[in-house]
């Protein structure tokens, strides 16, 4: 379902409370806008100012009536993923824990330090920016999991309750 090829390279610093951000390996402004111009582009998505990140992130709030994920699959409101400003230049977003797993083991994130403490769900990540035009390609892939668990089209083994 979910497959990453591993990202090459250390993985970056990022600092370990809120607000959590990449602190070094971070975009240029190129690659930044590059991103950017394609990470929006998915239907029913509105590009707002997120209620919960730092001053200048941008949110992909899914619209209402398509906003049939489970509640592990929002950050707040109907907002899934949030691109940070491109000092940072990484994404915090939610995924399935299947595909928390496989992010984490190919280098591309980390869990959300919240969630270690249980105040935001286990499916809370960051996704770190990407480097070049072959990291967009791969950063794109995981947003679109995102959309896809936001919109109910991915199970998350976790909230399913029998």
């Amino acid at each position: 379902m979910f497959e990453l090829k591993p990202r090459i390279g250390p993985r970056p610093d990022t600092t370990h409370s809120a607000p959590h951000e990449q602190v070094s390996q971070n975009p240029d402004a190129d690659t930044y806008h590059k991103f950017k111009e394609q990470a929006f582009d998915f239907s029913f998505v509105e590009r707002r100012p997120s209620i919960i990140s730092v001053p200048g992130a941008e949110a992909l709030w899914l619209a209402h009536d398509h906003a049939h994920g489970c509640q592990e699959s929002f950050i707040m409101g109907q907002e899934f993923a949030h691109v940070h400003p491109q000092y940072d230049g990484s994404m915090h977003l939610m995924l399935p824990i299947e595909c928390t797993r496989e992010l984490f083991a190919k280098g591309w994130g980390e869990p959300h330090p919240m969630a270690a403490t249980g105040m935001i769900p286990a499916t809370a990540v960051m996704v770190f920016a990407p480097r070049d035009d072959s990291e967009i390609e791969t950063a794109l892939k995981i947003l679109a999991t995102s959309y896809e668990f936001a919109l109910g089209k991915l199970a998350n083994p976790a909230s399913i309750r029998l």
